[in-house]
């Protein structure tokens, strides 16, 4: 079994859950990039069943050079000591998220799941437009706010986007109000005359 677990530690209302917590015999992906913000550095790492470990460091050795030093001490860092900015961050994205989970169905927008980690709410805008590729370019283009169409998820996806609330509560309200924008004119263009 291979275990993303990218945005392990960066759950609301809940207790973060591991794939170890069910069985030695499973890889486990994480890095650095989201629970502890750094993003571009690009440092990663797996923990794996005890018999794979020299097999994925020949893999390693052939495919990659090392991570800058500076990265390295701050993965370390990261890893060994407490961290309560992280706390922080966290309920600062639990905040932009509780704003959101409240503004879409204003907005007439349904999120059929409530995320409860990461920084991402799925939303679904098939009433809308259910091309969500072109959704997505429209609304860009229109009223400058960028999502993510839900088509690069899988055809289930279609009709959703991804909006990422990894940005000030005032960029996310501008955003929201610019949304707000799009739908009525949408809505006004649709209306039988």
């Amino acid at each position: 079994m291979i275990s993303d677990e990218i945005y392990h530690g960066l759950v609301y209302d809940d207790k973060p859950h591991s794939i170890l917590e069910f069985t030695d015999n499973a890889f486990v992906l994480n890095g650095f990039s989201k629970l502890f913000a750094m993003t571009g550095w690009r440092l990663g790492y797996i923990i794996a069943p005890k018999e794979f470990v020299r097999k994925i460091h020949v893999l390693l050795q052939n495919f990659f050079i090392s991570p800058n030093s500076f990265v390295q001490r701050a993965a370390v860092t990261a890893l060994n000591e407490e961290h309560p900015e992280v706390e922080e961050m966290k309920k600062r994205y639990d905040a932009r998220r509780r704003f959101l989970l409240e503004k879409m169905p204003e907005l007439g927008i349904k999120i059929p799941v409530e995320p409860k980690g990461a920084f991402y709410l799925f939303i679904n805008m098939s009433h809308i437009n259910k091309d969500s590729y072109n959704l997505a370019i429209d609304i860009l283009e229109k009223e400058g706010v960028a999502m993510t169409p839900g088509i690069d998820f899988g055809s289930r996806g279609e009709g959703f986007l991804r909006l990422s609330y990894a940005n000030s509560i005032e960029n996310i309200s501008e955003a929201v109000r610019r949304l707000k924008n799009y739908i009525e004119a949408k809505e006004t263009l649709q209306k039988p005359s």
